[in-house]
């Protein structure tokens, strides 16, 4: 469940529990910045910032928030000097928001959670003042949001970190003597979308396993019995319709991913030639080096694609994993998927700067 939404529910169940965000991380940490979980008075935790000695630690401190109602930060080195110990050895260092008056954002997070559910866009801008209390502040700017300049740390800084769909962690002048003020910005984005066509043995095998991995996962295919939601996660979406009509009419965005393994290569040539010139992020491909290249040079001959558009498929498709069984295939493509979105070139090499 989003979290943000799991937080709206824990304040409208008025339970205890304290919001632990990461403000920073520097160095080999478990997670980054922007990442956050809930904990209960009893120490229970729905999400995560990390597992081991830096949860333990959050779970501690939330516990004893949840009792006196007062926000916290503190940091943690995780540079243990004996693999043998007890003290983690990853060699980064942590700063961890612990936030027990969540409850008064409950706007802020709904908003948020709202955001995700529609597919919108936007940044939670948290608000941290440091002196002989802490105190913290959540609020919900919408990528639309006229009102952002006016506000701390203002409309390029909340944009910005928007844009680059990275988290920012922002120092200001504080209005009182003596404190310390930082605004941690969390950009709130839609999870990427894929789209399978084909709902085959690797077709069901690829969608379990996105879901797992944070795609919102739909599956077109002509076939009644390939497109039985009963085949696929429950949060999948199924659709038993032409193919290529389908994905020619299914609005495709920068945050889409495209995987074709359909029944046959003429199914396959025709999905292919329904995307080619879109925007999607990624477009992949089952087959054979001898059909993707009968295929690539059909497309060429004819004038179907460019030699860039072909250059942006992946096909076959997968790392090169030595996969053999669906489930196997499906394992490669998903960490394709990932290695993509995670900024790789998906084959094994970071992106160039600049690339997109």
């Amino acid at each position: 469940m989003d979290i943000h939404r799991r937080i709206v529910e824990l304040i409208d169940a008025g339970r205890r529990f304290a919001v632990a965000t990461v403000l920073e991380s520097d160095g080999s940490t478990p997670r980054k910045a922007g990442v956050k979980a809930a904990i209960d008075e009893t120490g229970q935790i729905w999400g995560t910032i990390g597992g081991g000695a830096v949860e333990a630690e959050a779970e501690r401190r939330a516990v004893e928030a949840c009792r006196s109602l007062r926000p916290a930060v503190f940091d943690l080195v995780l540079q243990g000097a004996r693999a043998e110990g007890s003290d983690p050895i990853c060699g980064g260092a942590m700063r961890v928001l612990i936030d027990p008056t969540a409850a008064k954002d409950r706007d802020c997070y709904a908003s948020a959670a709202q955001a995700v559910a529609r597919r919108a866009r936007g940044v939670i801008v948290t608000t941290i003042q440091i002196a002989q209390e802490t105190t913290v502040s959540a609020r919900w700017c919408p990528s639309d949001d006229p009102d952002a300049a006016g506000l701390f740390p203002g409309y390029q800084a909340i944009h910005g970190c928007l844009e680059r769909e990275s988290p920012a962690l922002v120092a200001g002048a504080s209005p009182d003597a003596g404190a310390k003020m930082q605004a941690l910005l969390e950009p709130v984005v839609p999870r990427p979308l894929l789209l399978i066509a084909g709902g085959g043995h690797i077709g069901q095998a690829l969608a379990r396993q996105a879901v797992l991995i944070g795609f919102d996962v739909t599956v077109l295919d002509d076939r009644p019995e390939f497109s039985d939601p009963a085949r696929f996660p429950e949060s999948a979406t199924t659709r038993c319709a032409p193919v290529a009509e389908s994905i020619a009419s299914f609005p495709a965005a920068r945050d889409t991913y495209i995987v074709i393994a359909t029944r046959g290569h003429r199914h396959d040539a025709e999905a292919l030639e329904a995307c080619i010139h879109g925007p999607a992020a990624y477009i992949g491909m089952i087959g054979s080096t001898r059909k993707v290249a009968l295929m690539r040079q059909s497309f060429l001959e004819s004038g179907i694609a460019t030699e860039e558009e072909m250059g942006r498929v992946f096909a076959p498709i997968g790392l090169d994993i030595g996969a053999a069984t669906a489930p196997e295939i499906a394992t490669s493509i998903a960490a394709q998927l990932v290695a993509v979105r995670r900024g790789s070139d998906g084959r094994g090499k970071p992106k160039a700067k600049g690339a997109p």
